[in-house]
């Protein structure tokens, strides 16, 4: 029987250390264990402000009764900034399926049972003007740099990619940025989940969105990194 060497036996002791290391540092995607949460999610910011365009889906499951608000939105934001999509909104008791196209600081609406686009103020149906959602200030990535009290969780693969979930809170008046009826005096829980490639793919928020009502949970997510899309006037 061939003896191994001491030498041979410490070699192969440190191929396997390497080996786990490595395996463990794909793991962990590119944030690594070396990074503070709020470096992560800083890192996560400029992502999300540098891609040319995303999608993006926003919803709650209800809202509280007798309260007007969004339901729900999805579509492409670009960093014109400009907006192409459709919301959902509950307004007097009824919901309703509206397109949106937002850009140059103007927010066109193809209201229910109108067949052209019409000049809207978003304020009236509680919500912001969409395009205003991708600016790096006071838009979503906002939200990343304003959190605090984060907590990282354990990373979890799901398909290819290592998912890491952040919890904190963030203040109402960045909150409010987002939801205009938001209370700006107060916390909203957040939960934070970043790829491996230090990009946000989720963001849940459940506060106060809605005055003198029960708390409501969004769920912002967000996919497509990289989008191109020419958004005009209607």
């Amino acid at each position: 029987m061939t003896r191994m060497s001491p030498m041979s036996g410490r070699s192969l002791a440190g191929l396997t250390v390497a080996s786990l290391l490595a395996v463990t540092g794909c793991a962990n995607g590119s944030a690594g264990a070396d990074q503070s949460p709020e470096e992560v999610l800083a890192a996560a910011k400029t992502e999300l402000d540098e891609t040319s365009g995303v999608h993006v889906s926003l919803a709650t499951e209800k809202l509280p009764p007798a309260v007007d608000g969004i339901l729900s939105a999805e579509g492409v934001g670009t960093h014109d900034p400009a907006f192409d999509g459709e919301l959902v909104v509950a307004t007097g008791g009824i919901t309703a399926d509206v397109s949106v196209v937002a850009v140059d600081g103007t927010v066109y609406a193809k209201l229910p049972f109108t067949s052209d686009f019409v000049e809207i103020d978003p304020a009236s149906y509680s919500a912001p003007d969409p395009a205003a959602l991708m600016r790096p200030e006071g838009g979503l990535s906002s939200l990343l740099t304003a959190a605090e009290g984060l907590e990282e969780g354990d990373p979890v693969r799901e398909k290819e990619k290592v998912l890491t979930e952040y919890t904190g809170t963030v203040p109402g008046d960045a909150v409010a940025t987002i939801i205009p009826s938001a209370a700006p005096t107060s916390d909203f829980d957040a939960t934070f989940t970043v790829d491996d490639d230090d990009r946000l793919a989720e963001a849940e928020l459940t506060g106060p969105f809605y005055p003198e009502a029960d708390d409501v949970t969004y769920t912002i997510s967000f996919d497509e990194y990289g989008t191109t899309q020419d958004i005009t006037a209607p």
